[in-house]
């Protein structure tokens, strides 16, 4: 029995530890990786000393303990990682305000204060009178949850940093899950200046203490062994009979985690339509940049995120060596700096650096002989757009799959927006799907 899995991102390779200690033989496992090194969007960077995630700040953290704690074993262990307090902040003018928007409405100044606490009570009451369901597109979705003084303060103006398109283009079936859903109770208690706290499964994450996020898939990497077959990627794969051959070689068994988006250029004989849903699929890209620092110590910040326009491109600041001490020489700091791009289109130019620390100095975050050095690192595929058109695309793609007998995995192999801990654990729900087949 020979597997072929292209692409040796997380997602690929935990199916293949999965499938391997499901008594799959290691010698069936061949898993094609384009780049140099094995990973995908979870590769970091080092650079005199300094390392960053190139795909943007990564933590590890999940609601199934089970996945997280087979993530640390495979990467060296508890030993292995630094235990991190969440401490998330939105930069408003020069405020920080409590992570959600919602849970830190009594940081801001008091007629903001005043529009948003407004604004959420209208909008909840609203629903309870009407019993309206959730909008359709994004825009709309926001008012009917939030209300019009957090969408104008925060939701719109962050939102659009990071969709790149009038949000009334995007879905609101995204949110479900991300989007933190607080209660009124806390919303009232958060404006009069109770702390009230969102998100509480992130409070407490883990990173690993050497190589960044890549020190997890460094781990499955190094376990597999030739098994990832570095600098090879795939060119062409055709259905022959019940088997598939995949560059010039044939296999039992492929499972795919490249973007939906290439396959047309790699799969033979794919219909038209078929073809042209899973190059209309829409996603974005990232540009990333290390910031080093000759500073000594940051704010006991993890990472913050940045709505207003005046603050520059950037959405998203990681304050990256507060999250292990390996991440930057002794004395020193680093910033990692996330903006994104619209999917297929051209990365900026090198004047977005301009834009970015200019943006930082009038938000505060940093003056400008501080910066050691900068890095910048681009990701072609970074972030899934959900528009309207999104499920009858995806839906043709992986249905076509399934019936070429083809398995889709992964964020972008399915096109799903999961974050690290998902892709484990559905490579872990795929494994045991596929095992009894295998094993006959």
């Amino acid at each position: 029995m020979k597997i072929a899995i292209l692409g040796a991102g997380i997602s690929g390779m935990a199916l293949a530890r999965f499938l391997e200690q499901g008594g799959v033989s290691r010698d069936s496992l061949h898993l094609f990786e384009a780049g140099s090194v094995a990973g995908g969007l979870c590769h970091s960077k080092t650079v005199d000393g300094f390392t960053y995630d190139v795909a943007g700040g990564h933590i590890l953290f999940s609601k199934d303990a089970e996945a997280m704690q087979w993530m640390k074993d495979e990467a060296g262990g508890d030993d292995a990682f630094v235990t991190c307090d969440r401490n998330t902040k939105i930069r408003f003018d020069d405020k920080w305000v409590h992570y959600p928007f919602e849970n830190g409405i009594g940081d801001l100044p008091k007629q903001a204060n005043f529009e948003c606490l407004k604004g959420y009570v209208d909008a909840w009451h609203q629903r309870q009178l009407t019993g309206s369901p959730a909008p359709k597109d994004f825009a709309s979705w926001i008012r009917w949850r939030f209300g019009d003084g957090i969408a104008e303060h925060f939701m719109d103006p962050y939102n659009e940093k990071i969709w790149k398109r009038p949000l009334e283009k995007i879905t609101s079936d995204w949110v479900a899950g991300r989007v933190p859903d607080a209660p009124i109770e806390d919303i009232l208690k958060a404006a009069i200046g109770v702390r009230t706290e969102g998100y509480t499964h992130q409070a407490i994450f883990y990173y690993p203490k050497t190589g960044g996020f890549q020190g997890i898939t460094d781990g499955l990497a190094a376990t597999l062994g030739d098994r990832v077959r570095l600098n090879t990627p795939v060119t062409n794969v055709r259905k022959k009979g019940d088997r598939w051959i995949v560059n010039d070689e044939e296999f039992d068994v492929v499972v795919n985690t490249i973007s939906l988006t290439y396959m047309p250029d790699l799969i033979e004989g794919m219909p038209a339509d078929v073809a042209k849903a899973m190059r209309e699929l829409e996603y974005n890209g990232l540009v990333t940049y290390l910031i080093a620092l000759d500073r000594a110590e940051h704010p006991n910040l993890s990472w913050i995120y940045l709505p207003q326009k005046s603050q520059g491109p950037a959405n998203r600041v990681t304050y990256m060596s507060n999250y292990s001490p390996g991440n930057a020489p002794e004395g020193k700091t680093s910033f990692l700096i996330e903006i994104t791009t619209p999917g297929g289109q051209p990365f900026p130019g090198l004047d977005l650096e301009e834009d970015v620390i200019q943006g930082l100095e009038t938000a505060g975050l940093l003056k400008r002989n501080e910066i050691l050095f900068t890095d910048r690192s681009q990701v072609n595929h970074a972030y899934v757009v959900f528009d309207h058109e999104y499920h009858r695309r995806r839906d043709l793609a992986l249905g076509w799959m399934t019936e070429q007998g083809l398995h889709p995995l992964g964020r972008f192999g399915r096109f799903e927006y999961d974050n690290s801990d998902q892709c484990v654990i559905k490579a872990r729900a795929k494994a045991a799907e596929m095992l009894p087949d295998l094993l006959g």
